[in-house]
């Protein structure tokens, strides 16, 4: 095995789940999802000899898959996809423990007021466990910028949160 297959072979493995739930997050279509993560190793493959840094194949691959679904959706300007079409209805998101149903639908609710350019950097930093710079290297943005979304999602939810007083519901600074 060559070097380059070794190398692909090693990013399949590391990143491929993770791509799908990502894709499958952005789309909701499962059969979409497992095409948009292989078109994306497609892609990967043919300019896996462009990865200048290794350690920042994640953000290309993710890049690459925003892309994929960009192209898809027909799409032809790159500010790639925001959350517009995206649900954040999903009765499982935001359910454990300590929040219950009421306060998992209210979250929910106060998500989709929350601008789309805002939202999608918050969730991939909460859910997707991303730093900053890690999103930044996504959407092909310093990492400042990525900085002052999530700061501005989490102002628009606290906003809503705010103004929802029966929730009663602490926001984590």
């Amino acid at each position: 095995m060559s070097r380059t297959e070794s190398t692909f072979e090693a990013l399949v493995n590391a990143y491929s789940t993770d791509l799908y739930r990502y894709a499958y997050w952005l789309c909701k279509d499962p059969q979409l999802a497992e095409d948009l993560v292989q078109e994306t190793f497609m892609r990967a493959w043919k300019a896996l000899d462009k990865l200048d840094k290794p350690e920042s194949a994640k953000a290309w691959l993710f890049t690459i898959l925003r892309r994929e679904l960009s192209r898809h959706l027909g799409k032809r300007n790159k500010d790639l996809i925001t959350l517009e079409q995206v649900e954040v209805d999903d009765p499982n998101l935001f359910v454990d423990e300590q929040l219950g149903k009421v306060e998992s639908w209210v979250l929910r609710q106060a998500l989709k007021q929350i601008d789309p350019q805002y939202l999608e950097p918050l969730l991939l930093q909460v859910i997707g466990g991303y730093s900053c710079e890690e999103i930044g290297e996504m959407f092909a943005v310093k990492k400042g910028a990525i900085m002052t979304r999530v700061c501005r999602a989490r102002q628009q939810l606290r906003k809503q949160l705010v103004n929802d007083p029966p929730t009663k519901m602490r926001l984590i600074k």
